[in-house]
């Protein structure tokens, strides 16, 4: 098999699954262009902001996209290119973009309040705060790996640190001009977009070159660590519109270069797919089943993104309409990612597949990737080291958006579960923040200041226990399996509004099932070599399977009641 081959059929299957799955999912749930927003109803300048299509899906695509898209396949690829393919082609479609889709419209219909919120309309209060439980530990997950693996990026690569730190700085001043109306949007984009491509050259004459200062890779990581995670705690902090949306959305341009370039250069290299298409040797269990499943992760389908798009980007859509593109949308270009990433390591023989993530000299799933399309790139008359260069800042941008909307995600979500039991007529966000009790400790745990504090400390402390190879397994499984219980709230509300209900059903038993068992090889698998992984899995997979038993019990009674009005809006 050719990769350009591959690539282009899988772009094909993606743009009819747009025009045709895409428009199902319309009619089953009812996008009403006329309806009004949240984001128009409650605008408060600091979560709630009515935004632009364009402006959301680059905030949406890059806070979804991270590294997850490349790591995941590139990392699954060694029980062969068949199986990871297969998986992000169907998975994506029928799973992954349609749980996006379902998530971003119910927390539409909720008034921009997350998934959390349908659950407890489905589950109760006791169901909300165990998936609230669930979110916290596996969105720490997310915030640890994505930390460590940006330290690690600036590491190997001082350009890409001084860059991505020239764009944090760059993007509040894009945020001003925009927000104060100093700037129309094309005009900002016009003078910051080329300034966002200054940087990357500024990089590459003055790499921030940690490890050289420091003496040691490890010390200048764990720097890096610190630096990252204090970012991350102010983008957690300040308005969405002054750095988290800005720097998305100029980041956007940049992974857009990139995947452009990985598109044209598979087709111009026009690579055979030298790895093995299946290289599982004897039992297929579990290294097939369900390992690959969780190691691609989101690549095909992932429960982050329920949390995005219910956390953040249903607070910016303008319009309904803009659901299916963003929502169902982005996560199919994601997929086109993945299949990139896959191409990018899969034109290798198997022994330099190995020795490239396993050997003596191996290095990490991002880096691999990058040198893959390098090489693609060299037909186009680009050097391999800028390529080289010019791939890992745009990983590092994808990572780095995902952290900060991941903090952010985190900290609503440490709010959300200090809330009181939701009242339907009682406003739940007031000035872009969570109702809760005001005063005593729960009044300081809930502020959005001693949230954030609190999630980066536990993230720092778990992404400075372990590397990146040892959390992403275990990230995966949590976060096939949060997207199996968002899948679940899906389920409940079909059945409540009496609409079709099996394109979410068979998806969500199949996820739940998938996840569950990988999670029982993880425990097994770490058992007596990271105790902190072991407890971590056993939390979330004990929260996961009494959610389980709970809406077992709520399906079977909403199968017996009529359609409620609130279930068929």
């Amino acid at each position: 098999m050719n990769g350009a081959t591959l690539l282009g059929a899988s772009l094909l299957f993606f743009v009819l699954a747009y025009c045709f799955y895409g428009r199902r999912l319309k009619r089953i749930f009812g996008i009403d262009p006329k309806r009004e927003c949240p984001s128009e109803r409650l605008r408060d300048g600091i979560d709630y902001v009515p935004t632009p299509m364009m402006v959301l899906f680059g905030h949406h695509f890059a806070s979804i996209a991270g590294a997850g898209p490349i790591v995941g396949p590139i990392l699954a690829s060694h029980l062969g290119w068949g199986p990871a393919c297969l998986w992000i082609l169907l998975g994506c479609v029928f799973i992954g973009a349609m749980h996006d889709f379902a998530a971003m419209f119910l927390s539409l219909r909720n008034d921009g309040r997350s998934i959390a919120y349908a659950i407890e309309r489905e589950l109760g209060y006791f169901g909300r705060q165990l998936f609230l439980s669930f979110c916290f530990a596996t969105l720490i997950l997310v915030v640890a790996i994505f930390t460590l693996m940006v330290a690690e990026c600036f590491v190997t690569t001082p350009a890409v640190a001084t860059a991505s730190v020239l764009f944090i700085f760059l993007a509040p001043l894009f945020g001003v001009a925009t927000g104060r109306k100093i700037l129309g949007l094309a005009e900002a984009s016009l003078i910051f977009v080329p300034m966002l491509f200054a940087c990357v050259w500024l990089g590459t004459l003055i790499p921030l070159d940690l490890v050289t200062a420091l003496g040691t890779a490890q010390r200048a990581t764990a720097v890096w660590v610190v630096f990252l995670l204090y970012y991350a705690a102010v983008a957690s902090i300040i308005p969405v519109w002054v750095l988290l949306q800005p720097r998305d959305y100029l980041n956007s341009y940049l992974l857009y270069a990139m995947m452009i370039l990985g598109l044209v250069g598979v087709f111009a290299y026009r690579p055979d797919m030298a790895l093995p298409a299946f290289a599982v040797s004897g039992k297929v269990v579990p290294k097939l089943f369900p390992l690959l499943f969780v190691t691609v992760a989101c690549g095909a389908c992932s429960g982050f993104h329920a949390l995005v798009a219910s956390g953040t980007s249903a607070k910016q859509i303008a319009n309904e309409k803009h659901v299916l593109p963003v929502a169902y949308g982005s996560m199919l270009v994601e997929g086109v990612l993945a299949i990139i990433a896959l191409i990018s390591v899969a034109y290798l023989d198997l022994p330099a597949f190995q020795q490239l993530l396993s050997g003596a000299d191996k290095v990490p799933a991002q880096v691999a990737f990058a040198r893959g399309l390098a090489t693609f790139s060299t037909k186009l008359g680009m050097s391999y080291d800028v390529g080289v260069n010019f791939v890992s800042l745009a990983i590092s941008a994808f990572m780095l958006t995902t952290l900060d909307t991941a903090t952010r995600l985190t900290r609503f979500v440490w709010q959300e579960l200090l809330m009181p039991r939701a009242e339907a007529a009682a406003p739940t966000v007031v000035d872009g923040e969570p109702v809760v009790a005001t005063g005593g400790l729960r009044g300081f745990l809930s502020s959005r200041w001693t949230a954030t504090l609190i999630v980066v400390v536990l993230a720092g402390y778990l992404g400075l226990s372990g590397d990146g190879q040892r959390i992403w397994p275990v990230f995966g499984a949590s976060n096939q399996l949060l997207a199996a219980l968002t899948l679940l709230a899906v389920t409940l509300w079909l059945i409540r509004g009496k609409r079709p209900v099996l394109f979410a059903m068979l998806p969500m038993f199949f996820m739940m099932i998938i996840s569950v068992w990988a999670l029982l090889c993880l425990i097994i698998e770490n058992w007596g070599k990271s105790w902190i992984l072991v407890v971590v899995s056993i939390i979330l997979l004990a929260l996961a399977l009494l959610l389980l038993l709970l809406a077992a019990k709520t399906m079977r009674k909403a199968r017996a009641v009529p359609a409620t009005a609130d279930a068929a809006k």
